[in-house]
């Protein structure tokens, strides 16, 4: 079972002229704890200040463990912590679809 990819799925487009003072939308796929995106928004600290920062998922499943909330939202779907969220990309998994799945 592949819980994550090992890599970022498509590269990190940052225009050479870099985004101080630009607009910047985060995109990701589930939104669970907040920590990748966090983690995301220190990255983005590192290469420069941009005017503004929002943020869009296709699944916000709650559980948030930082003050981290999406601006765009394509599903809200409240899970339990034992359950998981797959996102499947017709790019890149032939179909696409979000499937929940149980662990005991």
């Amino acid at each position: 079972m592949r819980l994550r990819p090992p890599r970022p799925l498509l590269p990190t487009l940052i225009p050479p002229e870099g985004i101080e003072g630009r607009d910047v939308v985060l995109v990701d796929d589930v939104l669970f704890s907040g920590r990748t995106i966090r983690a995301a928004l220190d990255a983005l600290g590192e290469i420069g200040r941009p005017a503004s920062v929002q943020l869009a998922v296709l699944v916000d499943r709650g559980h948030r463990e930082l003050p981290i909330r999406a601006d765009y939202v394509g599903k809200n779907i409240p899970t339990s912590s034992s359950e998981t969220i797959k996102v499947s990309l017709i790019e890149i998994d032939g179909e696409d679809g979000v499937d929940i799945e149980a662990h005991a």
